[in-house]
């Protein structure tokens, strides 16, 4: 299988007053196109930065990280915002729905960024939805949807746009048992039927049962890595 994702060597370092703090120390890292990857390790283990990095919401201190082949280290910011809009999806804990917008709305989102017509917009929403199975419910606020319904609707909103790369930080943190797992049942269809590459951190080892591959981090290293 294709590589999607190459992290080479790759350090970041924050700066706090005069102290440097090293949070990942010497990434390297391939992603199989179509893999579904679980980011497990400690609070503080650099499990989001890391994630981060992928889906280009930060750059690195050192090293490359290239996505498709193409390096996206070394964007500007502007160009670095143009290639997260194209191809990364984007689910996180807490579901950032806009509690005045109706579920379609809220998936339309990202493709208010595209030339595509409203009409398109609309026809690609609600293929979205009925993908998550909550198609009857895109006239709905979030406040009138569950917890696990707002994050399908977030993950419907984070493929509209048909992503590279589905990158989800704590989905189901927020979630009880039974919605986490109608949750990562779901990015594992979106996996295996529909062939998204996904990366998910998580701390629940139940979650991390759900990938094809995890990969721990601790004190900024990758220290192990077992395959589903």
């Amino acid at each position: 299988m294709a590589t999607l994702v190459e992290v080479r060597n790759v350090s970041r370092v924050y700066t706090r007053g005069r102290q440097k703090i090293e949070v990942l120390h010497s990434i390297n890292l391939e992603i199989a196109q179509g893999d579904f990857l679980a980011l497990m390790g400690p609070s503080g283990s650099g499990k989001t930065t890391l994630l981060n990095l992928i889906g280009g919401l930060d750059t690195p201190t050192t090293g490359t990280i290239a996505v498709a082949g193409q390096r996206i280290d070394n964007l500007g910011q502007s160009a670095l915002s143009r290639w997260r809009a194209s191809h990364v999806g984007f689910v996180f804990q807490f579901y950032n729905l806009m509690p005045t917008l109706s579920a379609q709305r809220n998936v339309e989102l990202p493709l208010l960024l595209t030339k595509l017509s409203a009409a398109q917009r609309r026809q690609n929403a609600a293929v979205a939805l009925r993908l998550v199975n909550l198609g009857d419910r895109a006239g709905h606020k979030p406040g009138e949807l569950s917890g696990g319904q707002q994050q399908r609707v977030a993950i419907a909103r984070a493929i509209v746009s048909d992503p590279t790369l589905l990158v989800c930080d704590e989905p189901t943190g927020d979630l009880d048992r039974q919605s986490a797992e109608e949750v990562l049942g779901l990015l594992q269809v979106l996996n295996r039927e529909h062939g998204k590459t996904i990366i998910v951190v998580t701390h629940d080892p139940k979650a991390a049962d759900f990938a094809r591959q995890t990969l721990r981090l601790d004190k900024g290293t990758l220290v192990g890595a077992g395959q589903a």
